[in-house]
């Protein structure tokens, strides 16, 4: 049976996760890309609950987006670049009380992501760039550890892209050569409450490039969570916690979502991105 609501109009579905990877080109093109320079872009998220109208596999759909984006303005500038498919197997802490949060321990995934990391070196590529699709701590403390080891076990430079505001959090040095911090400046003053997850932001993204997956009537009936900094805090303590701050497993104000944002969101994030990595490439 379709779970799916409200069915799409004809033309409404979005791309792939696969779209513009390596999982649809053939091996000698993917070789010939490595052989002309070509670096390795990968996004990294998790299937998680993401509130009633999003799909579990959110933070999969939205770094795929970001990636595609990044890879064009990367083309514009004479810097090919190929496309790992997404990783998705990550670690959940947040919301692990959630049914369809799938929860892997955080050794597996370095060691995973290490094998990656070097089967993409022995094949070539020197240069291999990863960015969130999560933002559970331990799921970013794993990629970065991941990064260093990867790096230190091939000869790829694998590095971690990421949020400054996060790799702060986080206690990371910004200097650290495994990782590389961008920002975005704010589209507009902040909004008096906090929109963090399944949110205005990740349901206009998601309006944005697969609108086919989301629920929209009920994304439309939801009531904003208007939730502060304290509840944050609380809310990162994870399991029956989380879910008692957010027993809709969403925080923040999906009715206000809309297409346009996402669509400006994900350019000025891929646009910070792309100045970053030319920096780090010259």
């Amino acid at each position: 049976m379709n779970a799916r609501k409200n069915p799409p109009p004809a033309g409404a579905a979005g791309p792939s996760i696969f779209e513009d990877t390596m999982a649809e080109m053939t091996y000698p093109e993917v070789e010939a890309a490595i052989g002309r320079g070509a670096i390795a872009l990968w996004s990294m998220g998790v299937i998680e609950q993401h509130g009633p109208h999003l799909p579990t596999g959110t933070d999969v759909y939205i770094p795929s987006a970001r990636l595609r984006a990044v890879k064009r303005l990367l083309a514009a500038e004479g810097i090919e670049s190929i496309i790992i498919p997404p990783f998705y197997w990550g670690v959940n802490f947040v919301s692990a009380s959630f049914p369809a949060s799938i929860k892997v321990r955080a050794e597996v995934m370095i060691e995973l992501v290490v094998d990656v990391i070097k089967s993409m070196a022995a094949d070539g590529v020197r240069r291999l760039f990863c960015i969130s699709g999560h933002n559970d701590r331990a799921h970013n403390e794993a990629i970065f550890q991941a990064m260093c080891k990867g790096s230190a076990g091939s000869a790829a430079q694998a590095c971690f892209i990421c949020e400054e505001a996060i790799l702060r959090r986080l206690g990371i040095d910004l200097g650290h050569a495994c990782v590389m911090p961008f920002s975005v400046p704010p589209e507009a003053p902040p909004a008096p409450f906090l929109d963090i997850h399944a949110g205005e932001w990740e349901t206009s993204v998601m309006l944005a490039f697969n609108p086919d997956v989301v629920r929209q009537d009920t994304a439309r009936g939801l009531p904003p969570t208007n939730l502060g900094p304290d509840d944050l805090a609380e809310w990162r303590k994870g399991f029956e916690v989380s879910r008692r701050v957010t027993p809709g497993g969403y925080f923040g104000d999906p009715a206000a979502a809309t297409a346009e944002r996402g669509r400006r969101s994900i350019e000025r994030e891929a646009a910070a991105i792309v100045q970053g990595l030319k920096h780090r490439l010259a």
